[in-house]
């Protein structure tokens, strides 16, 4: 997000436009789509610990409900932008589509960084922006939910903030919730294992056990992480990881040719995703450049971080032998390199499709706490097999059908999917 040259929004709206020629939808129906239906910038004054008051800006963004209420996550970070969130709510539409969850996408963040704020402070933070926004946010209208650099107890003081000015109790208000406190058992794992039933799906196809694949991934948070545990269930070997270092204000990428050990990073790892360098170089591990991880000779690429992450200058160091990449992140490869991969004939699976093992158990949360009644673990996570796995065999076969890159193919079906609500409410 620091890169100034670099605008998400403009990204998205670029790859509904070619989607919209290929669907020759008309020009009130791009128009609708292409823009969000209404976004809202706030500021939120925070008395801090010092007892100086700071006031932080924050954004909620809806793209389109046509299908569903809006729903996407709230992230904190200190390089948010209003474009960001933009396209992060127009993928999130996409991705409730292809997935067809009758949700729409929205987006929020707050211009903070959590690593610099005391729990107080956050808690702040939380409960201003749901003041800011609680009229026009709720479990039938917009459902946020965790994302980058919040958490569930983020979630529950958002919750407490808005059930308290609402005087009820609406656990299906917000998602990513604590269990036992309205969450979802599975929620913590699924958009990591979601991103791995899509790769087990692709492997299937192309006739390529996943024992014989290495794998490289972008990031050590919540989502890399469980991507990796069932990865490795699968007997997939991942040789190298990244992640940002907070002291160091810097990324570093640290690869063991025999295979990470994933319990042994965790234990060194802080609830950022922030792995400890010099505990890893006593693990045995070599400590690289941050962008080490995409140069890696392993037939798997797993960008689970931020956006903008290949770009036409990293993705010349892909090596010859990927043939996979799978976008674990919300954006993570620019137009450009994008074309770099389909040109090189690597296999993607498109981010809004890859990660939406997360947005579809928030989905079964919001369905759970709005009825009251709890499923075990094993059904939510059998529920997101069926789903995911659905949406990954409709998209593939569109794409040897109609000769269509994978991302274009779930573009298709997903842009599809809106634009016939938006027809079908009278919109267009």
């Amino acid at each position: 997000m620091a890169d100034k040259s670099y605008n998400a929004f403009e990204m998205a709206q670029s790859q509904f436009d070619r989607v919209a020629k290929l669907l020759e939808l008309d020009e009130a129906t791009k128009e609708l789509l292409r823009y969000n239906l209404r976004e809202y910038h706030v500021s939120i004054p925070v008395r801090m610990d010092d007892g100086k008051v700071k006031v932080f800006r924050g954004f909620r963004v809806q793209h389109n409900d046509a299908r569903g209420p809006a729903k996407g996550g709230i992230r904190f970070h200190p390089m948010e932008t209003i474009d960001t969130v933009r396209a992060l709510a127009m993928w999130m539409t996409w991705k409730c589509a292809v997935v067809d969850i009758p949700l729409g996408g929205g987006k929020g963040g707050v211009i903070c960084d959590p690593h610099n704020l005391s729990m107080r402070e956050q808690e702040l933070i939380c409960r201003g922006w749901i003041r800011q926004l609680a009229k026009d946010m709720g479990p039938i209208r917009d459902v946020p939910a965790p994302d980058v650099m919040t958490t569930g107890q983020h979630m529950l003081w958002m919750l407490d903030e808005f059930e308290t000015i609402h005087g009820q109790r609406l656990p299906g208000f917000i998602t990513g919730k604590p269990v036992g406190m309205g969450g979802s058992l599975g929620r913590t794992e699924a958009t990591g294992y979601g991103v791995i039933f899509t790769v087990r799906e692709a492997l299937k196809e192309l006739n390529l056990p996943p024992g014989d694949t290495t794998a490289s991934v972008q990031g050590f948070g919540n989502v890399a992480q469980y991507a990796i545990e069932l990865y490795q269930q699968i007997w997939g070997k991942v040789v190298c990881v990244s992640c940002w270092d907070q002291k160091d204000q810097i990324s570093y990428s640290f690869a063991k040719k025999d295979g990470i050990d994933l319990n042994a990073l965790r234990g060194i790892t802080d609830h950022f995703g922030g792995i400890e360098k010099d505990k890893a170089k006593k693990l045995g591990y070599e400590v690289l450049p941050g962008d080490a991880w995409i140069e890696q000779p392993v037939e798997i690429l797993m960008p689970c971080a931020l956006e903008n992450q290949i770009t036409p200058e990293t993705v010349k160091k892909v090596h010859a032998a990927v043939k996979f990449v799978v976008e674990g992140a919300n954006g993570p490869t620019t137009t450009e390199a994008d074309a770099v991969l389909k040109d090189r004939g690597i296999y993607l699976i498109p981010d809004f499709l890859a990660n939406a093992g997360g947005v579809t158990c928030s989905y079964f949360e919001q369905v759970q706490s709005n009825m009251n009644y709890y499923w075990d673990k094993d059904e939510v996570l059998g529920k997101l097999d069926s789903k995911m796995t659905s949406a990954f065999l409709a998209v593939s076969e569109l794409a040897r059908e109609r000769k269509l890159y994978m991302r274009d193919a779930a573009y298709v079906i997903a842009i599809n999917r809106v634009a016939q609500a938006s027809k079908d409410r009278g919109w267009v």
